[in-house]
Formats: structure tokens, C-alpha cells, sequence
């Protein structure tokens, strides 16, 4: 019994920290696309949006944009552009943009006359993904 508890902890010691390094390096190259799409005139908000979507998932994010201020929202899902799918919603969901009326571009500049809080959707949008890693960055003109 005793050997079987050993073999059970050490197998997840090994998961735990095998696991999140496995999902890093799968992000790695979706980040990469999003930093250098987010360009040098934009500073990120610091946060990076992720999440592991299924074909039919919908992702949300909340989020609070400021009056006045130039904004580049930047999404993909894996390495190929057009694979995601995003919607920026005010509080009362009404779209304010969606990318699928631009042939899914994976960013958006835009600029509010008012604070405002929105939601954000993700999904995929491809016929070759089943599931993929989503990142989404936000950044604020220097």
C-alpha cells in the first residue's frame, strides 16, 4: 500500500510541474504574435487574456476602458490569423465591434468618448480547430 501512495504522490509532483510548462510553450508563439501585432506605440495593460477553448466555447473578459484614451485590442488563437473570433459588448450587450465583419483581423484601435465597462467574447473560428490556446492583449497609445 505504502509503495503505491509513493508511486501516486511523485506521479503528481511530476504532473504538476510538467503541466503548466507544457501550456506555456504551447502559448509561446500565439504571445509572440499578439507582442509584436501590438507594436511599439502601444503599452500592454500588463495582463495576458487566456484561455483553452473547445470548437463551441465562448470566452468572457471584463474589462473597463477610459474616456479618451487610443486602445489595440490584439487576439489570436494558435499561429494562424483569422482562427479567432472576438465581440466587445457595452454592459447592456450591444455589440460595438466584432471582428468577424473584417474577415476576423486579429486587431481592433478604437477610442471611447466615455469610461465604459464592455465584456469581450473569444471563440474559435476556423473548420480546421477543434481547440486552441486564445490570447488576447490589450494595450493604451503611448
Amino acid at each position: 500500500m505504502k509503495k503505491s501512495m509513493i508511486r501516486y504522490w511523485i506521479l503528481l509532483a511530476v504532473l504538476a510541474i510538467a503541466m503548466p510548462n507544457a501550456s506555456v510553450a504551447q502559448m509561446e508563439p500565439t504571445v509572440k504574435m499578439c507582442q509584436d501585432r501590438m507594436g511599439d506605440s502601444y503599452v500592454s495593460d500588463g495582463q495576458y487574456y487566456t484561455v483553452l477553448l473547445n470548437k463551441d466555447d465562448i470566452a468572457e473578459f471584463y474589462v473597463t476602458f477610459y474616456s479618451g484614451t487610443i486602445y489595440r485590442l490584439v487576439g489570436y488563437c494558435g499561429t494562424e490569423v483569422g482562427n479567432l473570433a472576438f465581440s466587445v459588448y457595452d454592459q447592456d450587450r450591444n455589440l460595438l465591434f466584432t471582428n468577424r465583419d473584417f474577415e476576423n483581423t486579429p486587431s481592433w484601435d478604437f477610442k471611447f468618448e466615455n469610461s465604459m465597462d464592455c465584456i469581450i467574447e473569444a471563440e474559435i473560428d476556423s473548420k480546421e480547430m477543434t481547440s486552441g490556446i486564445a490570447v488576447m492583449l490589450i494595450g493604451f497609445k503611448q
